[in-house]
């Protein structure tokens, strides 16, 4: 079953949460689809995880358009997601042509960041039945890599409160909620009527989101990602072996050979000689 906000707002109403994982490539997506996460989002975060790029802002929408088709081709059931590049939503008319570019490479929403400054931008694509996402907070896109907790004080707590529901009543469908404290997470997720997607945000957001690299264990751990497997050893390791195996002549065998039949062979061997 394609997955859609309607799902997603149903998964809200009865507190089923939410699961989203970044995804840069069709591998990948053919896993996370399969595996039945609810949202696969094409993140800007590709920039430094994927293409080597010092930060986000390095990000491109030939880059993010990319990404997205090939993702695009190995999910069917997933809410397809993608990021808005740094500057690609700088006015409205920029934003509705940008995101148009992403639905019609197969995204069902996009994403964009900032607070109460991007109401605008969120009523310009909602009027436009663009999906689009809010994301608060922590913004890449901004602060850089200086991941610093957002909402430890009353007025800080008070400005998310509010720019999570000036954006909800602008249209946006869904929210991130990136380096909030987890109170402040729990008051807007119970405070706005769309879904609310937590990373390093606590326990009570209505779903959570990682970067496929923290979970998989590439590159250096993070306090709020988890690693569930350990891909930088394991690959490191099956390099390893495989340069030894064949530096030894262990790899290839007999197995990882093919044969042509003996009588044919004879007759290859054969005309050899004659042609000598």
């Amino acid at each position: 079953m394609k997955k859609d906000i309607g799902f997603l707002r149903a998964k809200k109403q009865q507190q089923q949460p939410i699961t989203v994982l970044t995804c840069y490539d069709y591998p990948t997506a053919c896993l996370q689809d399969e595996g039945g996460i609810d949202i696969v989002f094409v993140g800007d975060s590709v920039g430094t995880n994927i293409l080597g790029y010092k930060s986000e802002t390095e990000v491109t929408m030939a880059d993010m358009r990319h990404h997205l088709k090939a993702v695009r081709r190995g999910v069917s059931d997933a809410y397809l997601l993608v990021d808005m590049p740094y500057a690609a939503d700088s006015d409205a008319e920029q934003a509705i042509a940008n995101a148009k570019l992403f639905l019609s490479d197969g995204a069902d929403g996009v994403k964009l960041e900032g607070g109460i400054e991007k109401v605008p931008i969120v009523t310009a694509l909602a009027e436009q039945g663009i999906e689009t996402c809010a994301h608060i907070g922590h913004n890449p896109q901004i602060h850089g890599t200086k991941a610093a907790t957002h909402g430890r004080t009353f007025a800080k707590a008070k400005r998310l409160i509010g720019a999570a529901s000036a954006l909800a009543d602008a249209g946006a469908k869904l929210i991130v909620l990136e380096k909030i404290t987890e109170e402040v997470s729990q008051i807007i997720t119970e405070t706005v009527d769309i879904p609310t997607i937590g990373i390093g945000a606590g326990r009570f957001c209505d779903g959570q989101v990682l970067v496929i690299n923290d979970i998989l264990g590439i590159g250096p751990p993070f306090k709020h990602a988890k690693r569930y497997q350990d891909y930088n050893q394991l690959t490191f390791e099956a390099i390893c072996q495989y340069r030894e195996e064949v530096a030894n002549r262990i790899f290839p065998t007999d197995a990882n050979a093919s044969h042509i039949p003996p009588d044919k062979l004879e007759r290859v061997q054969k005309w050899l000689k004659s042609n000598r």
